[in-house]
Order: C-alpha cells, then sequence, then structure tokens
C-alpha cells in the first residue's frame, strides 16, 4: 500500500468540506487518532490488495495483522471475485483492459493539493471503472454523486484519457459487510461540468479556510465536531420551543423536535466522552472537572450504588447477612456530590438473597453466590 499520508483537501473526506467548506482547516488542530475500525479497515484493505496482485499474477507477499479473521478472509475473497468479473466484463468490449491496484490518482487541477488512493481502477477503450471497497459496517455507503468516488474519477481520467477515448464513467462501492454493491455511472462531460461549476470554487474556499459553518450528517466523522460552535448552536436550537408560551406543543412542532432526538442524543453522548477523556487524561484541567464542580447538589439525600464499592470480604457480623459478595451498609448523607460511606462484608451464607436501600424507597434484591465462604475483614471507605 501507499505511505500514509493525507492531503488536506482529501477525496475520503469531500463529502464534509463540500458542504462545510472550512472543516477541513478546523481538522487541522486536532490530533489524528486512529479508531479500531480503521485500523481494521486497513488491514482488510492490504488483504484484499494481496489477494488481487496474486491472482493477477503480480508479486505479492501476505499481511499480517491482528485482525486476521474466517470474515475477513471471506470478505476480502467476495470483494476478489467482484472485481475479477468486472474484469473479464471489460474484456468483452476491450482486449487488454488495463486494472490498477491502490493507484495514486492526482486530481489537484480542481482541488488544491488533492490527490487520493483509489483501490482498483479497470480502463478499457471506452469506460472507466473504479472500485472502491468499504470494509465498515457503520454506515452504509451509496455510490450515487459520491464526491469521493467522483474525485478518483477525474484524478484517473487525468491520467488515461490522453490514452483511452474514455466517453463513460462507472463508481462501485463495495460493502462486503452490509451486502452493499452500490454502482453509478455518469459521463465524462457531466463530471468535468461538476468539477468546474461546483467542486473547484468550493475547493478553493475550503483550502483557505473561508465559507460558512454548515453542520449536517457529513460531521460525524470530523475530527473538529465534538467543539464545533456551528453544530453546538444547530443542536441547541431545540431550545426555541418554550413550554410557557403557547402551554402545549402542536402536533408539527413535536414531529420537528422527534426529527432532531436521535443526532441531539448522539451529540450528547460525544459530549460527555470527551469530557470524560479530558478529565482522566488532563486531571483538573479537563472541562469535566468545571461541569462536575459547578453541578448543583441534589436537595434529596442519594446513596452510593453498591456498583461503586470495592468488594472485598470482611468480617462476619451478628446480623442476618447475604453471602459474599454480600453486604450490609449505612451511609452518612453527604455534604457534597460524593458520598462518604462505611460498609461491612460478610462471609454469612445464611441467606438467599441480599437487599440494599434504593434512592425510590424500593427494595433491590440480588442473588447470592453459592459456595463462596472467604475470610473476612472490617474496613471502612471514604469515597470524597
Amino acid at each position: 500500500m501507499p505511505p500514509n499520508r493525507h492531503a488536506i483537501l482529501s477525496a475520503s473526506s469531500s463529502h464534509r468540506w463540500l458542504h462545510c467548506n472550512p472543516s477541513a482547516r478546523l481538522e487541522l488542530e486536532f490530533e489524528d487518532r486512529e479508531t479500531e475500525a480503521a485500523a481494521e479497515g486497513t488491514a482488510a484493505h492490504a488483504l484484499a490488495e494481496h489477494k488481487l496482485r496474486k491472482a493477477l499474477k503480480m508479486r505479492s507477499t501476505r499481511p499480517v495483522s491482528k485482525y486476521d479473521s474466517d470474515e475477513m478472509e471471506m470478505y476480502t475473497d467476495s470483494y476478489l471475485e467482484f472485481v475479477l468479473e468486472a474484469i473479464e466484463e471489460a474484456r468483452q468490449d476491450c482486449p487488454d483492459p488495463k486494472v490498477l491496484i491502490e493507484q495514486r490518482l492526482d486530481f489537484s487541477c480542481y482541488v488544491p493539493d488533492g490527490f487520493g488512493t483509489g483501490d482498483c481502477l479497470i480502463v478499457a477503450d471506452k469506460l472507466l471503472h473504479i472500485i472502491d471497497l468499504k470494509y465498515g459496517q457503520g454506515v452504509l455507503v451509496n455510490a450515487e454523486e459520491n464526491p469521493q468516488m467522483m474525485l478518483y474519477a477525474l484524478g484517473a481520467l487525468r491520467i488515461f484519457d490522453c490514452l483511452y477515448d474514455i466517453e463513460t464513467v462507472s463508481m462501485t462501492i463495495y460493502q462486503p459487510r452490509r451486502e452493499n454493491v452500490s454502482t453509478w455511472v455518469i459521463s465524462v462531460a457531466e463530471l468535468r461540468d461538476w468539477a468546474e461549476k461546483t467542486l473547484k470554487p468550493k475547493a478553493e474556499l475550503a483550502f483557505k479556510g473561508e465559507g460558512e459553518y454548515c453542520p449536517g450528517s457529513w460531521c460525524q466523522f470530523c475530527k473538529a465536531a465534538v467543539k464545533c460552535r456551528a453544530r453546538a448552536d444547530a443542536k441547541l436550537q431545540l431550545a426555541k420551543y418554550e413550554f410557557a408560551r403557547p402551554p402545549l406543543l402542536s402536533d408539527a412542532e413535536i414531529g420537528d423536535i422527534l426529527g432532531k432526538l436521535d443526532d441531539l442524543t448522539k451529540w450528547a453522548n460525544e459530549l460527555m466522552a470527551y469530557a470524560q477523556d479530558a478529565a482522566v487524561n488532563h486531571g483538573n484541567s479537563g472541562p469535566a472537572t468545571s461541569w462536575w464542580r459547578a453541578a448543583p447538589i441534589a436537595s434529596t439525600p442519594t446513596r452510593m450504588p453498591l456498583s461503586l464499592l470495592p468488594v472485598r470480604p470482611g468480617i462476619p457480623t451478628s446480623s442476618r447477612s447475604p453471602s459474599f459478595p454480600s453486604l450490609r451498609w449505612r451511609s452518612s448523607w453527604a455534604k457534597r456530590p460524593l458520598l462518604r460511606c462505611s460498609a461491612v462484608w460478610s462471609s454469612s451464607p445464611k441467606e438467599s438473597r441480599r437487599s440494599f436501600p434504593h434512592p425510590t424507597g424500593a427494595r433491590l434484591f440480588r442473588p447470592r453466590v453459592q459456595n463462596k465462604t472467604l475470610p473476612t475483614i472490617k474496613e471502612n471507605c471514604n469515597y470524597g
């Protein structure tokens, strides 16, 4: 595979910077972290490349990865079969179609410093077929008007248009884990018209970091999404629904809210994950710490959940105690958000269930663990 270098205006991120022009420059302020899903996708692409090269009688060394599995073997085999079938179809109209694997494609004549890597290109007399393997399964990818594929096509035409009389471009997304094979066909004339009228002006704005911030579904993989002010403002638009005037929401307003709740919940979860990560990695400088200190103390006393208490053996007690990891505990009400509590652990196997108080007043029970009789000690736990 080619070296792991990314353009500012890459083909893979074009869906973002074409809609939200300044986002490409904004993302440069954030560290490029590879997720597990991305690393697995890279491993799948390397294996698929190896198999395709071997099938075409090219030299290749099989890559080794911790993500190797029977599932990956099966999906890369199916990708190989699809590509070989596409090559045979091209041979019906052209006796010697050219096949390129992991080809670097330069489209900088439309996008400043723009380049990308095409998984597989099949070049025939009148047809250019671009096939892109998508190993992810989280998002269903469609080939129709897919800007990444269109940029790859522009880069390929720059290389081969003078050698072949290409009239049509076929673009295929092969996404085996979603059982998705999406193909879209466009004429070369239409593709170049889009490049001149739509792509080029927006790419110039994006490269300069200019234009309007425009949040939307394309924010999903943006590195700046969590801290983006424009996206936050868009999510907080739900605050426009004031319940005082009028006292009831209309059906249309409720429908509008329901349509935004999923995205709003996802954004809130992303903020919480970012805050927790910052608190763990940066200590008191993290946003989660300042938020916690600023949070009001509940007026109703709260007990520490059992799940937060360390499970250790304790000394036997005279009271009826459930079996290990059973617990008889008492707590003092907190004067601040974190609770101080003391607990006694018991190894008594007498009771079949244990109960503990709950803020709602309910009595919650957990089954005892059989045959767990351990020596016990008494310990105090101070939280806070």
